[in-house]
């Protein structure tokens, strides 16, 4: 699992990623409200754990730009405050959960798998970029309207691709979610992966989806 803290307070952001990497969650941190919109921005989370209070704006704000983006991973609020009216500020933003300092760090891990479990049925069943359409529920896909069939690895990263258009996803992200956690990420098993979807669903159409960034990783859109 990977996780995006957004948290000003660096020794509650170092604590809670030590404590979750015990759990075998891979955490980025990010300090303030910019830097919390870019990480978000070009990285594939499956839960953001946002403070409200953040140098440059707040969590509110924050959470309702990327719902504005079309980002539909789950959010969980944290703050000192716990008013009913930040909690229904935090809601009406778009932030799926909501926990108050100080809290047990049981109570937050539970909170955070199970908005992880939740996600699909957060997220929408069916992606369209260009005129490749992929959907989830079925296993499907199509390129302007030609069923293209798909390994299970390869539907696997395309749909990585999917849910994160426009995105910079990296070698460790990818490989954290189409392979276990014993995999290594500098094996070149992913350059043939993305070249074997990139010949059955880029190969003779236009506009090309999948794009290498030397150095970074890939983005899929045209």
């Amino acid at each position: 699992m990977r996780l995006l803290i957004v948290e000003d307070d660096a020794a509650l952001a170092g604590l809670l990623r030590d404590g979750l990497a015990k759990s075998r969650i891979d955490v980025t941190l990010a300090a303030t409200f910019a830097e919390g919109a870019e990480r978000a921005r070009h990285g594939a989370f499956d839960v953001v754990l946002l403070d409200v209070m953040l140098p440059g704006g707040s969590g509110f704000e924050l959470c309702r730009r990327l719902r504005d983006e079309g980002d539909h991973t789950p959010v969980l609020m944290l703050t000192a405050m716990d008013a009913v009216d930040d909690r229904v500020r935090g809601l009406e933003a778009g932030a799926d959960d909501y926990l108050p300092k100080p809290f047990a760090f049981p109570e937050l891990l539970a909170r955070i798998k199970a908005l992880a479990r939740r996600r699909p049925a957060l997220t929408p069943a069916q992606f369209r970029v260009a005129d490749l359409e992929v959907d989830l529920a079925a296993r499907t896909v199509r390129r302007a309207g030609r069923p293209i069939a798909l390994t299970a690895k390869e539907f696997t990263l395309l749909e990585l691709f999917a849910r994160n258009p426009g995105r910079v996803l990296d070698r460790t992200t990818i490989t954290a979610h189409v392979w276990d956690d014993n995999h290594d990420p500098f094996a070149n098993l992913l350059e043939v992966l993305v070249r074997r979807l990139r010949s059955k669903i880029d190969d003779g159409f236009e506009p090309k989806l999948i794009t290498t960034l030397r150095g970074a990783g890939y983005r899929f859109g045209p």
